[in-house]
């Protein structure tokens, strides 16, 4: 809906939509509204319910959780892009044409290949230590792994690189778009066990790669795709933490042996120099197959701006 002919200019920019720093406050406000509703609201009268159906709540309790949050942060997307500035779905990249298989499997496979590779090298140099762990079903525990980790990956994926960074690329540039959600990105990690400066600025690396996925593939299930491969990898083919927090996996587990600015220490490999080559490795492949969707001195002109 267009503004009335004398809206404030504070407001409302001169192509008559809501001025991006208001849109971003909006939604913040409605992403805490959201995850508040899902995770305190929510959660407490559907794990009770499923207590008193007598369904083992160990088994799926952090599961719920990150499923509800997931619905916590669409909601809030879906209220800012319906309501506030009147536009799809389709525009935060995740409607049905970005949902392409080449996409998918291309963000998959970066995501696999940045961590696993240097992985699989620290572990031939013997950086880092292969021990053996109780046996157990490595295809169940992978299986369900998957199933953990998907929900927290969109969750990520959309606070990051969904509205925000629609707005931030709109009103000043991919390379801005870029630049602060990879800074928050790692900022959001600071709490994690074992961050430092190094496991951080991997994050903050780490938020680049998957930015430059979504906006080579213009598909933020690409992105979802890569850092899902990117966590599975390290949890289930590797058996290493991811951000710092343990996975436990049945049949073996690695275990730091080498200096942590280079393995990554009690925050895992990707928290280590190792998994930055892996990712600047896929940033040249990605800014090789699609050149014309990086950010240059000049890109940033061609964006649509809407604070005038």
């Amino acid at each position: 809906m267009p503004p009335a002919a004398h809206a404030p200019a504070w407001l409302y920019a001169p192509g008559g939509r809501i001025r991006a720093g208001w849109r971003l406050l909006l939604y913040v406000l409605a992403l805490f509204a959201g995850l508040v509703v899902a995770t305190q609201l929510l959660y407490p009268l559907i794990a009770a319910l499923l207590h008193a159906l007598g369904v083992p709540l160990n088994a799926i309790w952090l599961d719920l959780a990150d499923w509800l949050a997931l619905g916590g942060v669409v909601i809030a997307h879906l209220l800012l892009l319906r309501w506030i500035d009147r536009r799809p779905w389709a525009d935060v990249r995740l409607g049905r044409a970005a949902l392409r298989p080449r996409a998918l499997a291309l963000g998959a496979v970066l995501g696999l290949a940045a961590i696993g590779l240097p992985s699989l090298a620290l572990v031939g140099a013997h950086e880092l230590r292969v021990l053996p762990s109780p046996p157990g079903s490595w295809l169940g525990a992978a299986g369900a792994l998957l199933v953990k980790l998907a929900p927290a990956a969109m969750v990520e994926e959309m606070i990051f690189r969904g509205y925000p960074f629609l707005v931030l690329r709109e009103s000043a540039g991919p390379a801005a778009a870029l630049t602060v959600t990879s800074l928050l990105f790692g900022l959001a990690h600071l709490q994690n066990p074992g961050a430092g400066p190094v496991s951080i600025g991997m994050v903050v690396l780490a938020g680049y790669f998957l930015g430059a996925v979504l906006l080579v593939t213009n598909s933020l299930w690409a992105a979802f795709a890569a850092h899902l491969a990117w966590n599975w990898t390290l949890s289930a083919a590797v058996h290493a933490a991811v951000s710092g927090l343990p996975f436990p996996m049945p049949g073996y587990r690695t275990v730091d042996a080498g200096p942590d600015w280079l393995t990554g220490g009690a925050w895992g490999p990707e928290g280590g120099l190792a998994a930055g080559v892996g990712m600047l490795s896929a940033l040249a492949l990605l800014r090789w197959r699609g050149a014309a969707h990086f950010p240059t001195r000049g890109h940033a002109a061609a964006e649509e701006r809407d604070d005038g």
